[in-house]
């Protein structure tokens, strides 16, 4: 069989795979209504419907019986596709590196650093890709990144880059205003970094109170925010107490914008950052030299 409708094959891989057009709308860069259309149209070209659309339940798309047939040669295609196409870059000689990372390690960590990077390795041209969304390396040109998290990502091959401890920090500033002791953080405003789902292993404040054998705290009042960048921002500016990260806080304390509290009560955690690049793609020169260019920055 010839190949045809391969728009409407890549809307319903994404689809299938997120048991949403909105999703995979996202992920295609197009809007769930295309999305639906690529698909409607594949549907009539094979006489068959791949979806069994429901209004109520935890999810809206459910594979038909033929769908969940044709699935994994469909999904097992493009993996091939991709990794042609690794092996076509090459001789393209492409100058380009795409590295993706997230906004506050970028601002944080890596931009502070990255002109080293650049004036030692003048002949390529690198790009950041700092979404806060999780891109895809297969479908989005993605070479290599940093992730934040346990080390186990689908489809990826991981190595770890810097482990990472949690502590209070906040501006000298509003130590001064009477923060003696491990109790007296209660009575100043809490900076909470919610970038990370709960389920993600990232100690709270809760967590790092009852680690302390502090219960009668009330830990979810402060400033909620979604960036961790932010967060340590609002700690410099005064509005709080943090819960640093070491990686990200490291700069900042060097520099006295931030003071660390209570040295001895570090919180170990297993989330650490890692390198990571496409799983069985090709492991180019560019990958390489940017991987130990990274270990020697954390030397």
């Amino acid at each position: 069989m010839k190949l045809h409708h391969l728009n409407g094959l890549r809307a319903f891989e994404a689809s299938a795979r997120h048991l949403s057009f909105s999703l995979a709308a996202k992920e295609l860069n197009v809007t769930p209504a295309a999305i639906g259309q690529q698909v409607k149209l594949l549907e009539e070209w094979l006489g068959i419907s791949l979806f069994e659309r429901r209004t109520s339940g935890v999810s809206r798309l459910v594979l038909t019986k033929e769908a969940l047939l044709g699935l994994p040669e469909i999904t097992r295609g493009f993996e091939h596709l991709a990794q042609g196409l690794d092996l076509l870059k090459p001789m393209k000689n492409s100058p380009i590196l795409t590295v993706a990372v997230s906004p506050a390690f970028a601002a944080k960590w890596l931009l502070m650093r990255i002109d080293d990077f650049q004036t030692s390795y003048s002949e390529w041209d690198l790009r950041l890709d700092t979404n806060i969304r999780t891109v895809d390396y297969l479908t989005e040109g993605i070479d290599v990144g940093i992730r934040y998290g346990k080390g186990q990502w689908e489809g990826l091959e991981a190595s770890l880059l810097m482990t990472e401890s949690v502590f209070p920090v906040c501006s000298p500033e509003l130590l001064n205003k009477g923060i003696e002791g491990i109790e007296s953080i209660a009575q100043f405003p809490l900076l909470h970094d919610i970038s990370l789902p709960k389920e993600s292993g990232f100690p709270s404040w809760k967590v790092w109170f009852e680690q302390n054998s502090i219960f009668d705290v009330n830990t979810e009042k402060g400033l909620k925010i979604n960036n961790s960048a932010s967060v340590i921002q609002a700690a410099i500016n005064g509005q709080g107490i943090a819960l640093g990260r070491s990686v990200l806080v490291k700069d900042d304390l060097d520099c006295g914008r931030l003071v660390q509290l209570f040295p001895d009560l570090e919180s170990t955690t297993e989330l650490a950052y890692y390198v990571v690049w496409k799983q069985k793609g090709i492991v180019s020169d560019k990958i390489s030299v940017f991987k130990e260019w990274l270990h020697q920055q954390v030397e």
